[in-house]
């Protein structure tokens, strides 16, 4: 084959596992020779409407098969997928459409007003319906692909090519499109298949948002490459996970902390079935210890683990062999993977030192699409990616992950670390979450601000808070004041948004 890139994916799988179930979505399954057919056809759609090599091609919606069908088709093509954020707004679409330079996007009925909105704003962009009766500016995706030619494509791609552009979450200043090459990507899929042992039995459920390379890149992918079942929800409801968890025999899946909080303060945790799950993968924010403690008491140990968009993700990852020795900790670096921490002066630290976590390997991203500066700023000069993120190394190489650069608090001249605070905070009886951001101050110059979110019925004061922390951190690190809010404002991966905290109640 011509085509050494992901989009023969699944033509390679379905001449070894034809019948084998692919996907499963509302109900309904597709074995690895219907996902074949689907993609072949989608291809040839998409090529008869003027898609070639080197076109984007967008998708916008909530989680749906199309994402990884519009991946693999575009692959065939030579052409790039563009997954995006199915929250944005009509002018953070119409951004993303134009900087990308989509010449199709497809998205869902539901979010049809602001598909309509942003195209209209901006480029010409021809769109794709995917459920539902298509308005008259638009195709529908299951017509096309019914109508479409199955006749093999054979384009030569090869892992230098950029497969798909992927938008930074943009907790701070405009998203900036992370380009991932074919060999990127292989080498991104390798890691979990590597270092998690995935087998050709998994049924991995993915809940997390499909737009975003943890679920994408480190589930769904490795999944269909070992000829395992990726099962698809649109979205997450802790109840819903739980029963699908012991009705489907779920055995591998990935959260963030707040969706794993859900589930285990959920009703029908303590009587769920969870024997199935071989791992669990947590990443995307700190993991609270109490999260950790949870799932271990059940029998599940939690793979945390530590990456970004630009690095496919996977960097870091705590296998579930070390999930009790290390608790705590992301874990190692991926097998194709290096990690190293890096003081301000740039040397390298020792182990219990803080510093900027770097990262290199295969996996890495290729740029920023069309941001040659940023690009260029992003990378050391001997080629390693710079993080933002502040890390600790353990004697043994285990790398915990103490902050975001950013995020940091300089308090009197003391660095206070925002996530140690926070987890100190959740251990208060009925604060469900939490928050720490610096606000000015006039005699320490910055000093901490508490946000907290309760369960129902619960109650805290500053003075019972201050009071609770006293035993646990050292006096410059306690917040100097509190929040008590009904939802602390977050992205669609979950990624607390602290940004928007310090515009709302930074004053």
């Amino acid at each position: 084959m011509l085509n050494q890139g992901t989009g023969s994916w699944v033509l390679r799988r379905g001449r070894q596992a034809p019948e084998a179930v692919a996907l499963k979505f509302r109900g309904a399954s597709l074995t690895y020779r219907q996902l074949d057919d689907r993609v072949t056809r989608l291809a040839n759609a998409l090529r008869e409407r003027g898609v070639g090599r080197g076109d984007r091609v967008a998708l916008l919606s909530a989680n749906h098969p199309a994402y990884l069908e519009a991946l693999f088709a575009s692959g065939l093509l030579g052409a790039i997928f563009v997954p995006l954020n199915a929250r944005l707004t009509a002018a953070e679409l119409s951004y993303a459409l134009d900087d990308s330079g989509a010449a199709v996007l497809i998205h869902s009925a539901a979010l049809g007003s602001v598909a309509v909105d942003a195209t209209a704003r901006g480029r010409s962009t021809q769109r794709i319906v995917l459920d539902g009766t298509p308005d008259p500016g638009a195709a529908g995706y299951e017509e096309l692909i019914a109508g479409a030619a199955a006749d093999r494509l054979d384009i030569r791609v090869t892992h230098e090519d950029p497969c798909f552009i992927m938008y930074t979450s943009g907790t701070t200043g405009r998203p900036k499109g992370v380009v991932l090459t074919h060999g990127n990507l292989v080498f991104a899929v390798m890691n979990p298949v590597v270092d998690l042992d995935l087998l050709s039995d998994e049924v991995a459920l993915v809940a997390a948002p499909l737009f975003h390379t943890a679920a994408l890149d480190f589930i769904a992918l490795p999944t269909l490459l070992k000829g395992g079942t990726v099962l698809i929800e649109e979205g997450f409801d802790a109840g819903r996970v739980l029963r699908l968890i012991a009705q489907e025999r779920v055995t591998f899946s990935f959260g963030v902390p707040t969706m794993l909080d859900a589930m285990s303060g959920h009703p029908e945790w303590a009587q769920t079935d969870l024997g199935s799950i071989r791992r669990w993968v947590v990443a995307a924010a700190p993991v609270p210890p109490r999260t950790l403690h949870a799932y271990t008491a059940r029998g599940v140990k939690l793979c945390q683990g530590y990456g970004l968009t630009e690095t496919g993700p996977g960097a870091l990852i705590l296998n579930p062999n070390d999930a009790e020795r290390k608790l705590g900790t992301a874990g190692v670096p991926h097998f194709f993977t290096d990690v190293r921490i890096v003081l301000p002066d740039g040397g390298e630290a020792c182990p219990g030192e803080r510093g900027e976590i770097q990262i290199a390997g295969p996996n890495v991203m290729k740029q920023y699409w069309n941001r040659p500066g940023e690009t260029e700023a992003a990378f050391t000069e001997d080629e390693w990616f710079r993080s933002g993120d502040v890390g600790i190394r353990d004697e043994d190489g285990f790398i915990t992950i103490v902050d975001r650069l950013k995020d940091m608090i300089i308090s009197g001249g003391e660095n206070i670390s925002p996530a140690e605070v926070e987890a100190a905070i959740l251990d208060f009886p009925g604060i469900v979450g939490c928050a720490v951001f610096g606000v000015p101050d006039e005699k320490w110059g910055e000093v901490g601000r508490a946000a907290v979110t309760l369960a129902d019925d619960a109650a805290v004061t500053e003075n019972e808070l201050f009071e609770f922390l006293v035993a646990r951190l050292a006096k410059y690190k306690i917040p100097k004041s509190l929040l008590v809010l009904d939802e602390i404002p977050r992205n669609a991966t979950g990624k607390i948004r602290k940004d928007r905290l310090r515009e709302l109640y930074v004053r």
